[in-house]
């Protein structure tokens, strides 16, 4: 084992490493309970017409599998000490976008997230996929991950009241004396502090003092004895397979730009995840990820299990980070890290206790960490400045992450040939724009 991780070249051991990977397991244990409330759209009290839920106890067992089949691939594989779970922007977009928004049958989604993992599959063996992450203009890709982190937080507000709808400005504040509002400010606070005082899992301690101040004052209902607490797996009945039984549905327009906008998002999620953990453990060789092929081809089977087994895209996660800086080096860190959400499946009555007072926090902050892309755009350069602004705008204010992409991939080819910059377009980007034209025909229709 030491030998097949080369533990005497990255200087660890398995203490070193074991603890790296509770700590990651730690950092992004939110996602176990963050996905079924996002997934099951648990915050929306009346569905549309035709709209059905997707059952939370699946999503649960769905998610824990998917993330430890994805991370055990990982470390197994590529070996690095990188986690995978299902992905928050992802998730929203499938939920909030895809079946809330398009009246897609969660179903029908799910078909297209194995698409999605198909085709990436397809694009990593035939190393296609790093030409592809390299066509797409920096700025566009940074726009992309701050856009999302501003539509995920306006989630987080709007779920709980404290941004609610008003006829005459469109949103506005709510009405702060709410108890449950409270409380989820008071999560946003809790959290926050955990953050900035360098707590490693900050997210996920905040989500259980939150819950457990819930619990206090009466908002939420406490578990009743340890069946409340642990109890069986639940099971996977209501949503496995349900993408192989609906893969002929995605064969459509609105699908299409479903499935461009699951790949589009990985792409770059992972991408930038992959060089960002490798470089604060002084993984990279000469600028390069050893290993790229591997570690994004355990991204892509991790994708099509989640979807097989009833969860919107798995991915890596930037939460590694945290089990980096603690020692790990290599993909034992990531066993641990598999073993450790296997053994979260029999946690799920906890389920019961997380509601979206307790979630909304998670959400909130997790969007402000992805906001800080924003800092790396090249604002005083006006034609990347105005498809960057209209991709990160556009997502919260359509309530749709597909819509800001299109709009600022339909922009940034405009600008650049205004400018006169036009060679540096590269041939991908035209086809993009044609693309999101069509998409945006065919969605007036």
């Amino acid at each position: 084992m030491r030998q097949y991780f080369k533990f005497d070249e990255y200087g660890t051991n398995y203490r070193r490493e074991t603890v790296a990977g509770i700590t990651t397991f730690l950092a992004m244990a939110y996602i176990l309970f963050v996905n079924p409330n996002v997934l099951s759209l648990a915050d929306i009290e009346e569905l549309p017409e035709g709209v059905t839920r997707m059952d939370p106890g699946a999503i649960f067992t769905a998610t824990a599998l998917a993330a430890a089949i994805g991370t055990l691939i990982m470390g197994l594989l590529a070996r690095y000490p990188i986690a995978l779970a299902p992905g928050m922007g992802l998730n929203a977009f499938f939920a909030y976008t895809v079946v809330l928004g398009g009246g897609i049958p969660w179903e029908t989604a799910l078909a297209g997230v194995l698409a999605s993992g198909l085709i990436f599959i397809v694009l990593t063996v035939t190393g296609v996929r790093e030409r592809i992450i390299n066509a797409i203009p920096n700025n566009l890709k940074l726009a992309v991950g701050a856009g999302i982190g501003l539509f995920i937080a306006f989630i987080g507000f709007t779920n709980v009241g404290i941004i609610e709808a008003d006829p005459a400005t469109y949103v506005t504040l709510g009405n702060l004396t709410n108890s449950k509002t409270l409380l989820a400010i008071f999560g946003v606070v809790v959290t926050i502090i955990l953050l900035v005082k360098g707590f490693k899992g900050g997210v996920f301690y905040g989500m259980v003092i939150t819950a457990i101040a819930g619990m206090l004052v009466g908002l939420i209902d406490p578990p009743s004895g340890v069946n409340g607490v642990v109890g069986a797996v639940p099971s996977l009945e209501p949503t496995f397979g349900a993408a192989l039984a609906h893969f002929g549905d995605i064969f459509t327009i609105d699908m299409l730009v479903v499935i461009m906008t699951f790949l589009f998002v990985d792409f770059f999620d992972t991408a930038g995840t992959l060089v960002a953990v490798a470089t604060q453990g002084g993984l990279m060789k000469e600028g390069k990820l050893p290993r790229a092929n591997r570690a994004l081809f355990s991204d892509s089977a991790a994708t099509v299990a989640g979807s097989v087994l009833g969860t919107s895209t798995t991915t890596s996660y930037i939460e590694s980070t945290t089990g980096v800086s603690a020692g790990g080096r290599t993909g034992f860190a990531s066993i641990i890290t598999a073993g450790l959400f296997l053994l979260a499946l029999f946690f799920s009555p906890l389920l019961s206790i997380v509601t979206a007072e307790v979630t909304a926090p998670a959400l909130i902050i997790v969007g402000i960490l992805m906001a800080a892309n924003l800092k790396n755009i090249e604002w005083d350069q006006l034609e990347i400045a105005v498809p960057s602004f209209l991709t990160v705008i556009a997502m919260p204010l359509t309530y749709s992450i597909a819509t800001g992409i299109a709009v600022g991939f339909i922009f940034y080819p405009i600008t650049m040939i205004v400018k006169g910059r036009w060679r540096e377009i590269h041939p991908i980007m035209y086809v993009l724009f044609a693309i999101f034209i069509l998409y945006f025909v065919f969605l007036t229709e």
